[in-house]
């Protein structure tokens, strides 16, 4: 059974794309460092071409009005903005020509970044250059001899060895678990296929072999989390287990208002079911070895009563199956023949549940008698029973039939109304006789 409370990252390919967002996030701060340091550079060229004019103003480099690039700046500028038709020129600027003497180091391949006016650029462009570098750990880096550029190359060949290690690592550590995984699915479907055909099974029965198995897998991954335990030492592993089961346990109505002592005893000894579709559980007439409560998915409860009439009910998440083996602890004096099932139980869908064997409840009702003896528990246990509820229906059916031919017919015999008042009469008459049992008094 998946524990699914606050539970985020718990596949595989969570861990796969958290690491790739990891490293994209590690290549835009890479990127974007870069574009800021080659912004510098640029700004240290411009001074050094303005300390060549006496006419330049070094206080601040920005303008009111925005400036060709290729045009001297100096103190007067106004003549030479853009808007000003008369100063439009080809001549790459000195400071923004990949090919000029002043030494960009590894900042050269931002110069057209610098000089675009489109946004996209400028965030693309550094994030692609910080996916490569830590890609290739460096390679393609040639700094100058200034310090600042040769200690950001050093950060960013020794960032492109760590991620590589640590992330890169993780996802083929995660694409090796997904293949095991595979693999032995694979294999157990393989030997299943093989097995099935030296047996000659038919292919109604191969079918439901193959959906239990996509769904067991779907659920559980391939592993019993159960066997994985059952090594640890006892504290230890029941702490795992309530961990695990709790919130499943306090789903149950019938466990609401348990002692949290007894929420651990029977923590420990549940174990998680699958039923895939169509499946019967258990069928009527069958020795009851296990109370079954639903988690996920629907039952169908079919109970033959005579001459072929059949009562129905679905059974969803909350309730259970196999109350007859809850009375059957209480009962004084004590039986050690199994009760039978009082009806035939078919999945509707796929269902997950978990399942009290016999003799684990037994345990824990001797042990705890007097918290199910009380008035509380036995209502509680009557009001969720699929055999107390089919009863209720048909009375509650029949007193209105009886009630509604009363006020309607008051002249007409029952018997001159067909055959389906005669099979109602007759089977509520039955039915009424067969009052569920059970030694919670």
């Amino acid at each position: 059974m998946q524990k699914v409370t606050g539970y985020i990252f718990g596949t595989i390919w969570w861990g796969f794309a958290l690491n790739l967002i990891a490293y994209f996030i590690a290549s835009h701060v890479a990127g974007g460092c870069w574009y800021i340091l080659a912004i510098q550079r640029v700004a240290s060229c411009i001074r050094e071409q303005c300390e060549m004019h006496n006419t330049c103003n070094l206080v601040s480099l920005s303008c009111r009005k925005g400036v060709c690039y290729g045009l001297p700046l100096l103190l007067d500028m106004g003549e030479y903005s853009c808007d000003n038709n008369a100063t439009t020129t080809n001549k790459i600027p000195e400071c923004l020509d990949r090919n000029g003497s002043f030494p960009y180091g590894i900042y050269q391949l931002a110069l057209p970044v610098v000089s675009s006016n489109s946004l996209v650029v400028k965030i693309l462009y550094p994030i692609f250059w910080g996916l490569m570098t830590l890609s290739t750990f460096g390679n393609a880096l040639e700094p100058t001899s200034q310090w600042q550029e040769v200690i950001f190359s050093i950060v960013c060949v020794l960032s492109g060895l760590l991620l590589f290690t640590l992330l890169i690592g993780n996802i083929q550590v995660f694409l090796s678990a997904v293949m095991a995984k595979k693999r032995k699915m694979q294999l157990r479907c393989r030997d299943l296929e093989w097995w099935m055909k030296r047996r000659q099974l038919p292919s109604r029965l191969r079918q439901r072999v193959r959906r239990y198995e996509r769904q067991r897998w779907a659920a559980m991954g391939g592993e019993d989390e159960m066997e994985m335990i059952n090594d640890l030492p006892q504290g230890l592993r029941r702490d795992i287990k309530r961990y695990l089961c709790i919130d499943l346990i306090k789903q149950v109505p019938l466990f609401q208002n348990m002692d949290d002592l007894i929420l651990d005893n029977i923590c420990d000894r549940v174990r998680p079911l699958v039923f895939s579709k169509d499946e019967k559980i258990i069928r009527e007439g069958d020795p009851v070895q296990r109370m079954v409560f639903i988690i996920r998915g629907q039952l169908k409860s079919s109970q033959t009563l005579s001459k072929g009439m059949v009562a129905t009910c679905i059974l969803g998440p909350g309730n259970f199956l196999g109350d007859e083996l809850f009375s059957w602890c209480l009962r004084r004096p004590f039986m050690d023949r199994l009760p039978a099932s009082s009806a035939t139980f078919i999945c509707v869908e796929e269902t997950e549940a978990f399942g009290l064997d016999a003799q684990h409840l037994r345990y824990i009702t001797d042990h705890f008698r007097y918290k199910f003896a009380n008035e509380r528990l036995k209502r509680t246990a009557r009001y969720y029973s699929s055999h107390w509820r089919t009863w209720a229906a048909i009375n509650i059916q029949l007193a209105w039939r009886r009630s509604k031919f009363r006020t309607q017919s008051p002249v007409v015999h029952p018997l001159e109304n067909g055959d389906s008042e005669r099979r109602l009469w007759h089977y509520a008459a039955m039915f009424m006789s067969l009052r569920p049992h059970d030694h919670l008094e």
